[in-house]
């Protein structure tokens, strides 16, 4: 009898503490400007598979299931996204562009925006080791939203979320650097070397205001040894310092 109390007690403990947390969830709904009609399916997008030794839920009622099919609608939408909108991009170019919307780093930094870590089912034990701020836990999280929202809203309103929280933070990554910086490693060796430059001079801009294609040139002691071309200005100089740092031999 006293350990059937005991498992009473406990179960009668995570019941109060997550009737909590879902009376907190309508705050994520306003964060994440999306009202579900289905609230159990934000609830399951919310559960790391952690919490469920303390559940004894059986594994299959974690959020991977939606964050594998969030991962899905968020490739689908950030390719047509790119794909329509540079044009003029090659494969790379759009590889490149889509593995920063879709990095942990960016998605972990989405979450950390409308405080996701707060909101999710973790084992005591997880969540006193850090994991409401893990990035692999926050980005995974963030992927089940996606998922959650498709089968909740449907796609269209997947595409909303996914554009209004990743897409619209496209030109705030490039310039945080996010991706691979090849501007600071051309910085850097110039400095180290003492070389004059790097200096980025636009050469040429081809397009309409809502499509413009910028190529431009990186100067090192006078010389121009790199040329880029990109969407934006900060694309067209990351690769040609990335083709200065190919032409100096300091890149593989």
């Amino acid at each position: 009898m006293r350990f059937e109390r005991a498992i009473y007690l406990v179960k009668k403990l995570l019941f109060n503490k997550n009737e909590q947390k879902l009376k907190n969830i309508d705050h994520l709904c306003q964060r994440i400007n999306y009202t579900f009609r289905d609230q159990t399916i934000l609830f399951q997008a919310l559960k790391h598979r952690s919490f469920l030794t303390t559940s004894g839920e059986p594994r299959i009622t974690s959020n991977e299931r939606l964050e594998l099919l969030g991962d899905a609608v968020l490739g689908l939408v950030v390719t047509e996204y790119l794909y329509k909108n540079y044009p003029k991009e090659e494969e790379g170019g759009l590889t490149t562009l889509k593995s920063l919307l879709v990095s942990r780093k960016s998605l972990s930094t989405i979450a950390r925006e409308f405080g996701l870590g707060e909101y999710l089912f973790l084992s005591d034990a997880e969540a006193n080791a850090g994991g409401r701020n893990r990035s692999s836990i926050l980005a995974d999280a963030v992927e089940a939203i996606i998922g959650a929202i498709y089968l909740d809203g449907g796609l269209e309103q997947a595409s909303q979320f996914i554009h209004m929280h990743i897409i619209d933070h496209l030109e705030d990554f490039l310039a945080q650097g996010i991706m691979k910086n090849y501007k600071s490693i051309l910085l850097e060796y110039c400095q180290g070397a003492s070389m004059s430059g790097p200096t980025y001079v636009v050469k040429d801009e081809k397009g309409p205001d809502h499509d413009k294609t910028f190529i431009i040139a990186v100067h090192v002691n006078g010389d121009n040894v790199g040329l880029g071309q990109g969407h934006t200005k900060k694309l067209a100089e990351q690769r040609a310092a990335k083709e200065a740092l190919l032409t100096m031999n300091l890149l593989d």
